[in-house]
């Protein structure tokens, strides 16, 4: 018998995220590295922890292993509890069946023992794909406040911006009259963030009714929540403050990870009210040398650093050689930059190496037709040939070699 949790928050964390192409040929989108110590799902996980939920499964599906072995037992976020506590849910054999996840609302349909094993009286929806920090208890609040059957986190974006998103047309109680999917002609600039609050008993009779429907495609955006609201459901939109990025294309994920080299975007590591926890390698503390330089950048534990570093992330145990140079770049674990080499506006993936005098991406000033110019990404464990060069935009899956 499990104790009881008001709250169970169920991660979809089991996304392809085919737009990273090479950063998720190995892995799950949630698992790719970021901000220089952490991976994205650490950040869904420690607004968890952070809100006090204590019973989080996390539903994974594509490429798993990295990012099963990376959670482990939880115990860095805190959530290693023997009766609840965060845990692994993959798609399995039942005795009708074996079935992949079909969509977002069948992946919780699956794992409904999972959460009635907890009898609670709310969920939790997150996607595993976004960085940003969210007190969940608030939204919760927001949810017992209004007697909702479902709430819905949106984020105010630029009317240009809005038919990027789903938008939710809302009365001025917050209460949600309308879903527009992309709009063209958007009525409101209230985007969805992906983000949901269900009271349980209501969710659960749902998605049941959803899995016997033959039109479906088991979605939550697409069939889930329009048939609530079709139904008269009580659902409101509750005003998110504050950072947020979906980072599941190469450029978004780029433009986070230099977010948090500028002081001006509210997106605090440092804050001690608001941890982010992660799973940390055992390494020595970073090495500058004589000679070397770095500016504006972040550098990771392990690092070995004898060339010139501007406005770059550099994840753990990456060694710049002297007269490397990078700039604007995300370097992740383990690479290595040769002497001479030069890397500008590029995301290297773990355990790669520039040879000498390679040259990777390029500044957009440098480059005259603006179309050809985009951020440069490497694979990881590769090999890129001394005195090569790889084209802004170019994304290389292979070794190169090289042509000195």
């Amino acid at each position: 018998m499990y104790p009881k949790q008001e709250v169970v928050a169920m991660l979809l964390a089991g996304g392809q995220g085919s737009r990273l192409g090479v950063l998720t040929q190995k892995l799950a989108k949630p698992a790719v590295p970021f901000g220089g110590k952490y991976r994205i799902i650490d950040f869904p996980l420690s607004n968890c922890v952070n809100s006090g939920i204590e019973a989080v499964g996390v539903l994974t599906q594509y490429q798993p292993l990295v990012l099963n072995e990376y959670i482990g037992s939880g115990q860095p976020w805190d959530l290693d509890s023997m009766n609840s506590g965060v845990r692994i849910l993959s798609p399995y054999q039942q005795i009708k069946g074996t079935d992949w996840y079909k969509g977002t609302a069948n992946a919780i349909y699956q794992n409904i023992n999972y959460i009635d094993r907890y009898s609670p009286d709310y969920v939790v929806i997150l996607s595993g794909d976004h960085i940003y920090k969210m007190d969940y208890s608030k939204m919760i609040a927001f949810h017992k406040e209004n007697k909702a059957d479902c709430t819905i986190a949106v984020i105010d974006v630029p009317l240009e911006e809005a038919s990027r998103f789903g938008i939710l047309n809302t009365n001025p109680d917050g209460s949600i009259y309308e879903f527009e999917e992309k709009p063209k002609h958007p009525k409101s600039t209230n985007a969805s963030m992906g983000i949901y609050v269900f009271s349980w008993d209501k969710l659960r009779k749902y998605l049941i009714e959803d899995e016997e429907a033959e039109d479906t495609e088991h979605d939550f955006g697409k069939d889930v929540l329009p048939k609530m609201l079709n139904d008269g459901q009580r659902m409101f939109a509750y005003q998110f403050q504050g950072y947020w990025k979906d980072v599941g294309t190469i450029d978004s994920l780029w433009e986070a990870n230099m977010d948090l080299l500028d002081p001006n975007i509210p997106l605090d590591l440092n804050d001690d009210t608001w941890k982010i926890y992660s799973r940390n390698p055992v390494v020595p503390p970073q090495y500058i040398a004589e000679g070397a330089s770095v500016q504006n950048s972040m550098i990771a534990d392990g690092c070995d650093i004898a060339g010139s570093i501007e406005f770059s992330v550099l994840f753990s145990n990456v060694v710049v050689k002297p007269g490397a140079v990078v700039q604007d770049s995300i370097i992740m674990p383990g690479c290595v930059i040769e002497e001479g080499a030069v890397v500008q506006y590029a995301i290297v993936s773990e355990n790669t190496v520039i040879g000498k005098n390679a040259v990777v991406g390029a500044r957009p000033e440098d480059i005259e037709d603006k179309d050809k110019w985009g951020i440069a990404v490497i694979g990881d464990n590769h090999k890129i040939g001394a005195g090569a060069k790889i084209a802004p935009k170019e994304m290389v899956a292979k070794d190169i070699e090289g042509v000195e």
